[in-house]
């Protein structure tokens, strides 16, 4: 099961970044770049879609059983209980308009649970990375989740959720300001999560997410030592989840704030 898992984590690290490299051909090429439009800060391009193909295509080569869920296209039935759950340019809003803050997400589930997590930022050619019970790197390199037990102590990433009320976040950054704390935001969630793994944020907190935008990070953030609020594992592919999580002595905290900010 290790050396499935293993083989698994290397094909998606090789994969995220050769998806990486092609979304960087749009990104430098952005005068050129067809966007569309699926609401407020909800952009869609051709890199967006060209880049899913591409590693739809790949899984579909590697793993021809498994099941296969991203943002732009339809799912993909499997047979073997395992989902790769996919976004190919996590962070459209930065990417379409030159902001480099954009990562390739590509997560295993199996039976709902994640296995294997990969958050590839091709802008800094950083890949973060891990498998359940083999704990979490980035370039080789293991990272952990903060130690800090204060909010004065760090950032804590916040998200923006367009299926959630935005007066919830108005309210989130106010308690995280009033105890102290400063929020960050550079809207690419995922990016966010695998800073959180690393260290580099407290933690991260969104009311709604989608399961290719968190669960490769979430995995990271568990598996750097961290604390995540743990998603319902037969709803979160379909219905997305809330996202709680960072490093073990802040978490309460952050759960007190997102239970204050988030009451309704």
């Amino acid at each position: 099961m290790t050396d499935d898992l293993d083989q698994r984590m290397h094909f998606a690290i090789d994969l995220a970044r050769r998806a990486g490299e092609l979304g960087l051909k749009y990104f430098r090429d952005l005068e050129n770049l067809t966007v569309e439009s699926k609401g407020h800060q909800d952009l869609v391009s051709d890199a967006d879609r060209e880049v899913e193909l591409f590693v739809r295509a790949a899984i579909g080569e590697a793993y021809p059983q498994d099941g296969i869920v991203g943002e732009e296209h339809a799912p993909v039935a499997g047979s073997t209980g395992h989902v790769w759950v996919i976004d190919p340019i996590d962070g459209t809003a930065n990417f379409v308009r030159g902001i480099p803050a954009w990562c390739v997400v590509i997560a295993c589930a199996r039976d709902g649970e994640t296995v294997v997590g990969v958050i590839h930022e091709a802008s800094t050619d950083e890949t973060f990375y891990g498998r359940l019970g083999g704990g979490a790197f980035v370039n080789g390199r293991p990272i952990k989740a903060s130690g800090a037990a204060a909010l004065s102590e760090g950032s804590v990433g916040t998200g923006l959720s367009n299926r959630a009320s935005t007066e919830h976040v108005a309210v989130l950054i106010s308690v995280i300001m009033a105890e102290g704390g400063v929020f960050y935001r550079n809207a690419s969630g995922a990016l966010m999560l695998a800073y959180a793994a690393a260290g580099r944020l407290l933690g991260y907190v969104e009311e709604h997410m989608n399961a290719w935008d968190c669960l490769a990070g979430m995995l990271l953030i568990e598996e750097a030592g961290g604390t995540v609020l743990k998603p319902d594992p037969r709803t979160v592919l379909r219905e997305g989840t809330l996202v709680i999580a960072g490093g073990n002595n802040i978490f309460p905290t952050l759960r007190a704030l997102c239970t204050e900010a988030f009451r309704n």
